[in-house]
């Protein structure tokens, strides 16, 4: 036979020594390509032969019922080879994500201003969108439910009120020495990712579609599109490699893209692929929900929460979606880092005629937050203490003071520990007084300083999503093909997995391959979300490694004569007692005597339980900490404002990859400051969207980033069994700035020299800032 040779090393092209394992902080895996323009999106592929484009029809009422439709001018349009409306879907209709409610096209009923009326497929991708214009429609038009209080009228609701009771709330509330109540209304936040919704389907010769899309579910891609087509889920082949962001945007809207490109292809024949215009994609796809959050307090004198009765409302538009799962994460937040005493928290889902909203990084968790960071803020000024003495108050302890409104016990709650030394690093107490006396003397520039902290639950709480799968080849030259459930949208999952198996194997990172997510290779995957890919996939992708390890050693146990333990993998060898051979020769020799070098590897998150219908148990593994110290300048003539510093103290556990993991807490900061800042979404009273572009929908910029952004990981290990004791990173940054928000209400009260808490709604945009001030200054009024 042909000689099998070591020609992974050398070629050169591959270290033998032991680089870029767990825990270092190595580069992303495509940030070369991804810096050079040559990393391949879905609209970067090369486009297959008789490839045609997609463009839809959008329907320009927000309700009502359709009446007739006619696509007869669509048809006879330049270059147009296919039309498909909901009577050309030979299988499912609807594509709900969990519950039904979610039409691949309007069926009868208008659900929302954009909602999609029909799909065309052209020659070229100018065809098909000029085509789109050329249809015509009557709709009898309804009166569109827009607001909470218009849903609650209305008792208009995608889910059942869900209720978490922690004691006797009521009581307790009445015998507090004080109570506080409020109101506050958190705005939705656009996903804006880089990459818009993007799908390539192409017919296969046995009746079957291969699906390229950007999906951060590529197996719910493969159950609704082979759902609406009519055919069984294995006709359907699923691959993402890479997505330019999704943030939750991508988890169960990218279905809908897929699903109509591939009516269209089985319609033609033809492979079609589906871009939304960035325009079409803000108008037609779901945003973070908004909230319209009310609270009830009773406190004594050292503002040392007794009692609190919470009640979350979230605004989920025409259709479940991930609605339920979202509101109950809002809830399971509502605390934050704080012990409620007795408490009671209630959560509605109102349901609107406006687009369906949808997952977004945090999931609900930092709307919940919100909610009593306010609160606390305004028991702080009621007492006349600093608001950060009343959340140190107010943590999590131990014995009686450590359970959650829904009954789990918070066993490693570090933030005590963690707030000292931010408190301390960030000079907190020293910049506080210094920006007093600067307030004292500036009548229009106001400075304001908050530090707060961050306690987000790390597992899905839909507990059958807690698992993952992953497949490793381990080819004759050395070289190692991993594959797994998880998806990579930017966030440095395919380069933490594959750190996870180069350090089992003790090879170098440049040894391990990490192949697209495709629905063929790991079936009935989770979507990557709920911050759990690293958890997940990469304790997977582990125990594969280790059955392939494990039969290596069995094998070189009998094949060397030498004990188990006598065998160590490292720097890109074997050693085996006195011999040493480069982990290629191992591979070979195992193969020569007919070892499998191919392993699947499963997992399942352990210590998950849930009572729904109690509201009681564990629906996560752990917690995530962290705490931001956030200094703003705010104009109070104008409302603009500065962030000038921001000190950011996180968890990660014991970090797979530091470079990646403060990559991902500056990015989820800056985010989560957009949305509490500047990106604002506004409707008309009709239903029709008109932040729907860059030029009126703000996201921060390189300038927003504030000049002193200091940024450390927390040096403690997770005290659960994680994949190396790492804690997941990807959602818990973004409530982080929520000290932001905190620091302009802090700047907004230094007017009344710190004895009223300000009305303040987000965004806290310029506009609600000045409104702020001018509501401070009637409280002085009406006080004199």
């Amino acid at each position: 036979m042909r000689k099998l040779t070591d020609a992974l090393y050398s070629s050169g092209t591959v270290p033998r020594q032991s680089s870029g394992q767990a825990g270092h902080p190595t580069a992303h895996e495509s940030a070369r390509r991804q810096v050079a323009g040559s990393a391949r999106y879905v609209d970067d592929l090369p486009e297959p032969a008789r490839l045609l484009h997609a463009a839809v029809g959008l329907a320009d009422v927000a309700a009502g019922s359709l009446k007739s439709l006619s696509i007869d001018a669509v048809r006879r349009s330049k270059g147009v080879r296919g039309v498909v409306t909901i009577d050309d879907v030979p299988g499912h209709r609807d594509i709900g994500a969990v519950f039904p409610g979610d039409p691949v096209l309007v069926d009868g009923e208008i659900l929302f201003h954009g909602q999609p009326l029909f799909a065309v497929a052209a020659d070229s991708y100018e065809q098909a969108r000029q085509a789109a214009l050329a249809a015509e429609w009557v709709i009898e038009p309804g009166t569109p439910v827009l607001t909470v209080e218009a849903a609650r009228a209305a008792n208009a609701t995608v889910g059942k009120t869900v209720e978490f009771q922690n004691g006797d709330s009521s009581t307790a509330l009445e015998r507090a020495p004080h109570q506080l109540s409020g109101e506050i209304h958190i705005g939705g936040q656009e996903h804006f990712y880089l990459e818009g919704q993007a799908s390539l389907v192409i017919p296969e010769e046995d009746g079957g579609m291969m699906v390229y899309t950007s999906s951060q579910h590529p197996t719910e891609v493969q159950k609704l599109v082979a759902e609406v087509l009519g055919v069984p889920f294995n006709q359907v082949t699923v691959d993402v490699r890479r997505m330019g962001g999704g943030f939750g945007g991508k988890e169960s809207q990218a279905a809908q893209w897929a699903c109509l490109a591939a009516l269209l292809a089985r319609q033609t024949g033809r492979p079609v692929k589906l871009r939304l215009p960035r325009g079409v994609d803000m108008a037609a796809t779901g945003k973070r929900h908004p909230f319209v959050n009310r609270w009830r307090l009773g406190f004594d004198d050292q503002g040392l929460i007794q009692a609190a009765d919470i009640e979350v409302n979230g605004v989920c538009g025409y259709s479940p979606d991930l609605s339920n799962a979202i509101v109950d994460r809002a809830m399971f937040h509502s605390d934050n880092a704080y012990f409620l005493g007795a408490s009671r928290v209630v959560g509605h889902r109102s349901k609107t005629h406006t687009v369906s909203n949808t997952a977004f990084r945090g999931f609900g968790g930092p709307q919940g937050m919100m909610t009593i960071e306010a609160a606390l803020d305004d028991i702080a000024r009621a007492i006349g203490e600093d608001p950060l003495t009343v959340r140190k108050r107010n943590l999590y302890g131990t014995d009686d003071r450590n359970v959650t409104p829904y009954h789990m016990t918070v066993e490693d709650n570090i933030l005590p520990e963690l707030i000292e030394r931010l408190e301390n690093d960030s000079d907190y107490w020293v910049r506080r007084e210094e920006i007093s006396e600067f307030n004292r003397a500036n009548p229009v520039i106001r400075k304001g300083l908050a530090l707060t902290p961050v306690k987000f639950g790390i597992s899905f709480t839909a507990k059958h999503l807690n698992q993952a799968g992953a497949l490793i080849h381990i080819y004759t030259d050395g070289s190692i093909h991993l594959n797994h459930g998880g998806t990579e949208m930017g966030q440095g999952l395919f380069t933490k997995v594959a750190q996870v198996v180069a350090t089992e194997f003790g090879v170098a990172l440049e040894a391990v391959q990490v192949s697209s997510t495709r629905t063929d290779k790991v079936p009935n995957t989770s979507p990557t979300a709920a911050s759990s890919g690293t958890d997940l996939n990469g304790k997977a992708a582990q125990n594969a490694a280790r059955t392939i390890k494990q039969r290596l050693i069995e094998f070189a146990t009998d094949h060397y004569a030498v004990r188990p333990d006598q065998i160590r993998f490292e720097h890109g060898d074997v050693i085996i007692a006195d011999q040493r051979l480069s982990f290629a020769e191992l591979v070979q020799a195992a193969y020569l005597n007919r070892i499998s070098l191919s392993a699947t590897g499963y997992y399942r998150t352990p210590k998950l339980h849930w009572d729904a219908d109690r509201g009681q148990g564990r629906p996560f593994l752990y917690f995530a900490y962290g705490a931001a110290c956030s200094e703003v300048s705010l104009d109070t003539l104008t409302g603009e404002y500065s962030v000038d510093r921001v000190d950011i103290l996180h968890d990660v556990g014991h970090s797979l990859n530091p470079a990646i993991d403060i990559g991902q807490i500056e990015g989820g900061f800056i985010q989560g400051m957009g949305w509490l800042t500047t990106e604002e979404l506004k409707w008309d009273d009709q239903g029709r969207l008109l932040s729907n572009s860059p030029m009126n929908y703000k996201i921060p910029s390189i300038g927003d980033t504030p000049p002193i952004f200091n940024v450390a990981l927390y040096p403690q290990s997770n005290r659960e069994d994680t994949i190396f004791k790492s804690k997941a990173v990807g959602e818990p940054p973004l409530m982080l700035p929520i000290s932001v928000w905190c620091a302009l209400r802090d700047a907004v009260a230094s007017v009344a020299d710190y004895r009223i808490s300000p009305p303040l709604d987000a965004p806290a945009t310029p506009e609600r800032l000045l409104f702020a001030i001018d509501a401070i200054h009637d409280a002085e009024r009406n006080a004199s």
